[in-house]
């Protein structure tokens, strides 16, 4: 049987991830994953690509996502905690991802004026709005908030310790899961639907077509093309090293270009999902890397 091990959840985009034990699985990822994301003041998304030290600021959002927390993990520091009352009234602006408009709900000055010090450039805070209605592409379409793509993005310990493995014959010491910032986390021996098996053997999750977990139900989209946010280092907010793209690109380049590791997910049916959850696939497909 396999099992999620690990949830997480980025209710800032770019920011730290929150492990928890249970979540709702909304149509857009579990509940309040990238609800919020940090621009410039001309509305760009800031990605830990260039501001590195997001990686530093601790969200959390409360349940019924009517306040946020942003904490500071920088070693130095010198940064106290910022609460702060969400609004979804505020007028809309334009925001860009990706090189495509969507809309936000700037989140006001006092956030502003927190990013914009802690970051060291100019910053301001938006909220997806109510009516955020974006449409996300791969093999299942769906919906999410201000994800780089698919709604959730899952991730087997069969892989990460293959690439260790991997990384091990070059002499680079093995890294933390959060490097690739996934959503789900699973491990174990699944079975599908018709008793196909699942071995332990890694990127099984590249197979997936459709599953259950708990009460929801997933449906692949692609798999997830890996960037420079794998080099920094998740503790320190700073760039660590060429792994582990170095290593990926020798054994998992993309046929459409790229280096890939893990997979990316739609929401067919939302519900909740928990740490200890049976995975079980419906359907396989054939891996594209």
């Amino acid at each position: 049987m396999a099992t999620v091990v690990d949830l997480f959840t980025y209710p800032v985009k770019g920011c730290a991830g929150t492990s928890v034990d249970g979540a709702y699985l909304t149509p857009a990822g579990l509940a309040h994953d990238r609800s919020f994301m940090v621009v410039s003041l001309d509305g760009v998304y800031r990605t830990q690509r260039r501001d590195p030290r997001l990686a530093l600021v601790r969200p959390t959002v409360s349940a019924d996502g009517g306040r946020l927390t942003l904490a500071s993990a920088d070693p130095e520091g010198g940064h106290g905690a910022l609460h702060l009352d969400v609004t979804t009234s505020a007028p809309r602006r334009d925001v860009d991802l990706f090189g495509v408009t969507y809309q936000g709900i700037d989140q006001g000055d006092e956030a502003a004026a927190w990013l914009s010090d802690f970051l060291g450039t100019p910053s301001r805070l938006v909220r997806v709005p109510p009516e955020h209605d974006r449409k996300t592409d791969g093999l299942t379409p769906g919906t999410s908030g201000y994800a780089d793509s698919s709604a959730v993005h899952l991730l087997s310990r069969a892989s990460l310790a293959h690439l260790h493995t991997k990384m091990a014959e070059r002499g680079a010491p093995p890294l933390a899961m959060d490097r690739f910032r996934p959503n789900i986390v699973i491990d174990g021996h699944p079975e599908g639907r018709h008793g196909e098996d699942w071995s332990a053997a890694p990127h099984a999750e590249d197979r997936i077509r459709r599953m259950t977990i708990g009460a929801a139900d997933l449906g692949y989209t692609k798999l997830a093309v890996r960037c420079a946010v794998t080099l920094v280092d998740q503790e320190a907010g700073a760039r660590g090293g060429p792994e582990p793209l170095r290593t990926l690109a020798d054994y998992r380049r993309a046929p459409g270009g790229g280096v890939v590791f893990g997979a990316k997910f739609s929401v067919v049916r939302a519900g909740k999902l928990s740490v200890g959850d049976e995975v079980v696939v419906q359907e396989w497909g054939d891996a594209e890397a």
